[in-house]
């Protein structure tokens, strides 16, 4: 989990996440949509992207297509929807004793 956190932690392969979620590209198409960046460093994001397991690759020929890996994407989602639940829960918990405490003051 640390490597793909680490790797969606920078704001460009984010991007390239975003546009390789619903299509697959290559990295020249993916390239062409990516703001201020080289090709070159679109393919290294791309290898960053690949070790973490968030994007998958399709040889095709000499081609190689990219596209998101949403079951890894689901599994990030997964594991920081447990910090939102908690903080949640901490939050409903503080709530309740608040209201507990206030009804014991005045009855």
């Amino acid at each position: 989990m640390d490597t793909a956190l680490k790797a969606i932690a920078e704001p460009r392969r984010r991007e390239i996440l975003r546009i390789v979620w619903s299509e697959e590209l290559t990295a020249s198409e993916i390239a062409a949509q990516v703001s201020s960046v080289t090709r070159s460093a679109v393919s290294q994001h791309l290898g960053v992207l690949r070790t973490a397991r968030l994007v998958v690759e399709r040889r095709d020929g000499t081609r190689r297509y990219y596209r998101a890996n949403h079951a890894e994407m689901q599994s990030v989602r997964d594991y920081l929807g447990q910090f939102w639940a908690s903080g949640l829960d901490r939050l409903r918990d503080a709530a309740e004793a608040s209201e507990r405490t206030k009804e014991q003051r005045s009855g």
